[in-house]
This record gives structure tokens, sequence and C-alpha cells, in this order.
């Protein structure tokens, strides 16, 4: 018989968040996987846990060669208990290949569900929570962070990010740019630890705020784009709208795709403005009398 993966949740600030079965699951373990080793010691002590199992470490550095090893021993019959730093593997973190590679194989994986960042700034962002999308960490160029917010500007549903300290502000002027500066967001800061904070306003505000240095972990969430209505658009203002984010370096399919969104319009409307402006002949320039 197959073993068993357990992905288990941990405290994401507040060790009393831990879930009751974190406790008994790194008692029983066979194999610990654990992002930081040292902060599995931290954690089991301060959970008054003595483990028995073998603890490994499994990282974004050793993820690839370590997940064969870890297959392996579920193959066995182990039981394999996966930890990241905080909150729930896989989740921006380690454990997606581990996990498939068990899947593949028909191993049964589990989960003990714990605090998750993505959650809990949800829900105390103020910002609507019924439809949302996680987006994970955005690129740290800032072209191709501009180029990746700019592919959600039209997402009706609120938005999640991670966001390292020393890039908000640069993060939150990009949504000021791509999003407009008067979207809504909120800032969440060191959730459930000693300075928790939770800052709201629009994301230009929130820019100029971050600008003076902000530190800890980061979890920004972003209202989604407006539901779209027609808008009384000439064909020579849907072009100009196209023409503006292609020259912010948009493909023009992409830029087309955008500016239906924001419009309210069908997408063949705008493709067939563009078209017809592109085949639209020059104007010759006027050869009457200049004025002197």
């Amino acid at each position: 018989m197959t073993g068993t993966l357990v992905l288990a949740g941990t405290p994401i600030g507040d060790v009393a968040d831990a879930p009751p079965r974190l406790a008994a699951e790194l008692a029983a373990a066979e194999v610990i996987a654990a992002e930081d080793t040292r902060r599995l010691r931290r954690l089991t002590q301060a959970l008054g846990v003595h483990t028995t199992g073998r603890v490994v470490s499994y990282f974004e550095g050793n993820e690839s060669a370590r997940t064969p090893e870890l297959v392996e021993a579920l193959a066995g019959g182990a039981r394999v208990l996966l930890v990241t730093d905080a909150g729930m593997p896989s989740v921006s973190d380690p454990g997606y290949r581990l996990v498939a590679a068990a899947v593949e194989r028909d191993i049964k994986v589990t989960a003990v569900p714990g605090p998750s960042a993505v959650l809990t700034a949800l829900a105390v962002s103020g910002l609507p929570v019924d439809r949302f999308c996680f987006e994970g960490f955005l690129p740290r160029k800032a072209g191709e962070r501009l180029a990746r917010l700019r592919e959600v500007a039209a997402e009706r549903r609120t938005l999640v990010y991670f966001e390292a300290p020393h890039r908000l502000d640069d993060t939150l002027a990009a949504m000021a740019e791509a999003f407009g500066p008067d979207r809504r967001a909120a800032v969440c800061r060191e959730l459930t630890k000693t300075y928790e904070e939770v800052k709201r306003g629009h994301v230009k505000d929130l820019a100029a705020w971050a600008a003076e240095g902000v530190r800890g972990e980061i979890t920004i969430v972003v209202e989604g784009a407006p539901e779209p209505g027609p808008q009384d658009l000439t064909p020579e203002e849907l072009v100009r709208r196209v023409r503006a984010r292609e020259e912010a370096g948009e493909r023009r399919k992409e830029a087309i795709v955008a500016v239906a969104a924001e419009a309210g319009l069908p997408k063949r409307e705008v493709f067939d403005a563009v078209v017809a402006a592109k085949n639209a002949p020059q104007q010759a320039p006027s050869q009457g009398k200049g004025i002197i």
C-alpha cells in the first residue's frame, strides 16, 4: 500500500492560530518536508511537539531534485507531511510539484486546513469577496510588471497579490497606471502579528503612502474593474485608445480586447474601427495660401 501526502497549513503570524490537527500530524509523520527546517524547529517547540520522523528541507532551490525522493517514500508507504514557512503549501510556496507527482502515481493527498494570507486579507479588506482571483507575486522588472497588470485591467473579480515591502510603492504606482488612479485597494501588512495594519484607499494614494517606506509581509487586495457600460465613443476615439495602448507596449490584439471591455462594446466593433482607420486614404496637406 502507498502512503499519504499531507499538506499542512501553518500560522502566518500568531502561533496560536495553528490548527489542532497540526501537532498530531507533526508527531505522527514518518517524513517531514519543511521549507525551512529552522522555522519548523521553532514551530514544534512553540507547540510542544516531539517529532520522530525524518526531517528534510524542501524549498524552491531543491524542489525539483527532492520531489522524486519524497514520491518514492510515499510509494513505499510513508506518511509524508509538507509544511512551508507560513500558510498553505503550494499557494505561492513549494508543494505543487510534489502534489502533481503524487497524483500521477495515484498516491493519496490530503490536507490539514490552516491559515491563509490570501483569505485573511480578503476578509478584512472591505472589498467584494464573492468573486476573486489570486495572482501571486508580480514580475520584478518594471516593464513586465506593468504588462502583467494591463492583462487583468478589465478583470471584474477582486484581485489578490503578494509583494515584497521594498517593491510595494512601485507596484502600487504601476497599478495606478494600469487600472486607473482611483481603483480601490487595501494593503494588508503583518496579518495576525503584533503590528498588523490594513491601509485602505485609492491606489494612487496608497502608492504615495508606501513611498515613505513599509516593512513586513505584504498582501494587496484590489477591487475589480467596474461593470462595463456602452459608451458613446466615436470610431476615432476607439482607434486613439488602441494606439495609446500599443505605444505603451501592448500587442494590438490585447489592446483591442482591453478597449472593447472598457467601452462595453463587442471586440469586432473595435477591430473594425482599427482596420478602417488603417485603410483610410491619407488626407493630402492643404495647398491653399498661408497667412503671412
